[in-house]
């Protein structure tokens, strides 16, 4: 079945990926083969590619380090009927992260859980991310399509100076422009809260309320520090006219 022709599958898939906090992991047990199924905490690479934080004591992570080939699965959860709301099946294999990688990596998952710092630090727990092969997406009637690699994630050609600079614009973010958060917030449709940036990567960033998560898509990706600036002041400029609620004293356009 083939999506409709208003239906932008690649921008759903690529928000699943960016907000869902949690997933079905699904493995391969060693050495039968049997499927084997567990939920999991997830964070997302600057591309999207879901990472997770698995201790080898577990069993899923001792079935990807005899076969990395898996499975996730992640929904929206809407109210009512589950099965009514958006739904991705991601098949891919978990890689992991090693060397001078996991410090960046570390640093994004805790931003996401920041709970996981109890544990982080233990000698069995270590980082994987998974390298996608596929998506399957599911979001209701007509509305169900494959999709590939080089359709949802996020390009990172050039924008390696913009990657290393991440933390020190979400500090900036959530110490200076908390009151432009919730305006991004609100112009997302997200209830009222403490909202915080806890990642950015060229083509967006992601707000975090609690258990709440919601994506500030940019109209166009960006690669540069300037550029990431820009689309930043735009989308608060953007909220204040859709929103108008916030007095202006509460938010600052991003500097």
């Amino acid at each position: 079945m083939q999506p409709t022709a208003d239906f932008d599958a690649p921008a759903l898939v690529r928000s699943l990926l960016r907000r869902r906090r949690q997933g079905a992991l699904a493995t391969l047990t060693a050495p039968s083969g049997a499927p084997y199924c567990s939920l999991v905490n997830l964070a997302s690479h600057w591309d999207g590619s879901p990472i997770l934080l698995i201790s080898k004591l577990a069993r899923h992570t001792r079935n990807l380090l005899a076969d990395p080939r898996v499975s996730l699965m992640l929904d929206e959860r809407s109210a009512g009927d589950p099965l009514e709301g958006a739904r991705i099946t991601l098949s891919g294999t978990a890689e992991p992260i090693a060397g001078e990688a996991v410090a960046a990596i570390k640093r994004r998952y805790l931003n996401v859980h920041p709970g996981a710092a109890d544990y982080a630090e233990f000698t069995d727990f270590s980082f994987f991310v998974i390298r996608s092969s596929s998506v399957h997406l599911v979001a209701g009637f007509g509305r169900i399509i494959d999709l590939r690699p080089e359709q949802f994630l996020t390009d990172l050609t050039d924008t390696h100076a913009l990657i290393a600079d991440e933390q020190s614009v979400i500090d900036h973010m959530n110490d200076e422009h908390l009151g432009t958060m919730k305006l991004y917030a609100e112009l997302l449709g997200g209830a009222p809260g403490d909202w915080r940036c806890t990642g950015c990567d060229p083509d967006g960033i992601d707000l975090q309320a609690g258990a709440d998560t919601l994506r500030l898509s940019f109209p166009q990706r960006v690669t540069t520090f300037a550029a990431l600036r820009k689309a930043l002041q735009d989308s608060a400029d953007r909220a204040r006219a859709t929103v108008g609620k916030l007095d202006s004293s509460q938010t600052t356009r991003p500097e």
